[in-house]
């Protein structure tokens, strides 16, 4: 009989002792469990420092040796006129040129005037990207002779290379301004705020401004996640 009480009484503090562990267990693992999730941004407005312009132009004819050399006098007046420009020779370079039979494709009972259409362009590839952006819309000299040179804005490429050396003060930016949102949940829910639980970092975005598309947004969103005390 006595050996059952005691064995009973052994039972009941193992099963205490037991909860008890159970207890200070799950309150440690719900406190090791409090987080909060925050996310952090930083964005720059830079210019770009490099420019692609394609200014493509074409002539038509019926003697495809003649029309030949009829474009390559206009190349040359359409780069004299990008030289006057402020361009220089290495800022140039001749585009590849197509060949267009009028008369093996055309619908209807009327032929074509000319048979043929020569179609090139030349590409400035340029650091001068202020005198790119100054140079649009100054055609008109080629205009009055007759040279019609189309430079659809679509195809002009304003890029930013700069992104490298832009990298690092911004994550440090966006991870600083995660660690502000979430002192200031801290402190509105009366905890402290301790380490870092996890980060994630977002990819890198550059956009064209909408009205300057020679200006670019840059923008990168972190997200870290730290622990509550």
């Amino acid at each position: 009989m006595k050996n059952n009480v005691i064995a009973g009484a052994l039972i009941a503090l193992g099963l205490c002792l037991g909860g008890m562990f159970v207890y200070l267990g799950i309150n440690n693992f719900a406190a090791k469990d409090r987080a909060v999730s925050v996310k952090g941004l930083s964005t720059r407005e830079v210019e770009a420092d490099y420019a692609v312009w394609p200014l493509s132009f074409g002539w038509n004819g019926n003697d495809l040796p003649a029309l030949y050399s009829q474009l390559e006098k206009v190349s040359e007046r359409v780069k004299k006129h990008l030289l006057s420009l402020g361009f220089e020779e290495s800022d140039i370079r001749q585009g590849s040129i197509s060949v267009s039979n009028n008369w093996e494709n055309y619908y209807g009972d009327r032929r074509p005037e000319y048979r043929y259409t020569l179609s090139t362009s030349l590409i400035v590839s340029t650091d001068k990207v202020q005198l790119v952006v100054a140079s649009q819309g100054k055609e008109a000299d080629l205009l009055k002779e007759g040279i019609i040179v189309t430079s659809n804005k679509w195809d002009l490429d304003y890029q930013y290379n700069g992104l490298p050396e832009l990298k690092p003060a911004m994550i440090e930016e966006a991870t600083r301004n995660a660690r502000a949102v979430a002192q200031k949940f801290a402190d509105d829910a009366q905890c402290s705020l301790g380490s870092i639980r996890r980060a994630s970092q977002g990819q890198f975005s550059i956009e064209p401004d909408e009205y300057q598309p020679w200006v670019k947004h840059v923008r990168v969103v972190t997200t870290v996640d730290y622990f509550l005390d």
